[in-house]
């Protein structure tokens, strides 16, 4: 969609051009670092894109998880942490897409998801004190090496 203000200036609405790029803010089945929360809501924001969040939780293989998916309980608190960035965005006018991703390769399935969804930019943004630091590293090694997209880490 575009428009003309009176002086002239022509603005086109990005969200609704073929080439949209959204925002993608991603945890580990923690809580997100409050940074990364306020990077992802704002570039979302700045930028006129939509805002996916998402949590990506290790399941392990067990042999019912081979006839009935993997089960994956999520606690109240950690619900309500990882609505906030979602609702402060969706305050915002920014639309917001929540999806969560249980693997028993969770830093391969956020590799996947990136390359599927093609964002613009991907803020990795677990409280990395609450994360296990192998699976972090992991899935930091894995979007540095093969994301095609902007990459936000915690600890940088």
């Amino acid at each position: 969609m575009r428009s003309t203000t009176g002086n002239g200036i022509t603005a086109s609405d990005r969200a609704s051009r073929s080439d949209a790029r959204p925002v993608m803010l991603a945890t580990l089945d923690t809580p997100f670092d409050p940074r990364a929360s306020e990077l992802a809501v704002d570039s979302a924001l700045e930028s006129g894109q939509r805002l996916i969040v998402v949590n990506v939780s290790s399941v392990a293989i067990m042999p019912a998880s081979m006839t009935m998916g993997y089960a994956y309980l999520e606690s109240e608190e950690l619900r309500d942490a990882l609505r906030a960035p979602a609702e402060l965005a969706v305050s915002f006018n920014v639309p917001v897409e929540l999806l969560r991703v249980a693997s028993p390769h969770p830093a391969d399935a956020l590799l996947e998801l990136v390359e599927e969804r093609r964002p613009s930019l991907v803020v990795l943004g677990p409280d990395t004190t609450m994360v296990r630091g192998r699976l972090y590293r992991r899935a930091a090694r894995k979007l540095r090496e093969h994301a095609t997209c902007l990459v936000w880490l915690a600890d940088d």
